[in-house]
């Protein structure tokens, strides 16, 4: 089964893990990366974060390489923003909703403060499915690495292998 890893990551924990699984699946990683580019520092990135999150808002992206008929699964992975996922993500499942329909789907999220669980529920929600074939909550698996995030990620690759 071929396996593609769609993320959005601003901090680089979510790239960490997304770059992690891909290497333990051998799958192929697709990062999506906003036209303007969130703030990232300070008071700024978590207003205009978490507005364009709770707003829903489908940020145009610089162009990526997604095949569908070359996988069966995609594995999305995002950070958690006022307890849903990134926005990008929004973007991506629009342009690409009749192909996903047809694929497995997974997720993995990650996150500092708390949210994990809703952005999980919200995402299922935009997918319009009703269960994920595996999820991942990680907390900062990369500015905070520890043997158990990394035997989560592994476990987690395990179970979709």
């Amino acid at each position: 089964m071929k396996t593609a890893i769609v993320y959005y990551s601003m901090g680089g924990n979510v790239k960490f893990a997304s770059h992690e699984i891909a290497r333990l699946l051998e799958a192929d990683l697709i990062e999506l990366v906003p036209q303007k580019e969130y703030p990232d520092r300070g008071v700024r990135k978590f207003l205009w974060g978490g507005k364009s999150a709770v707003m829903g808002e489908r940020p145009a992206l610089e162009p990526y390489e997604f095949d569908p008929e070359k996988y069966d699964r995609v594995i999305f992975a995002t950070p958690v923003w006022a307890s849903t996922f990134a926005p990008p993500l929004r973007t991506f499942i629009d342009e690409n909703r009749e192909a996903l329909a047809k694929m497995k789907l997974a997720a993995v999220v990650c996150f500092a403060g708390s949210g994990a669980d809703r952005a999980l529920v919200k995402l299922k929600d935009e997918l319009d499915i009703s269960a994920f074939e595996e999820s991942l909550v990680l907390v900062d698996p990369k500015d905070k690495p520890t043997t158990e995030k990394m035997r989560q990620i592994e476990d987690f690759a395990d179970s979709l292998k």
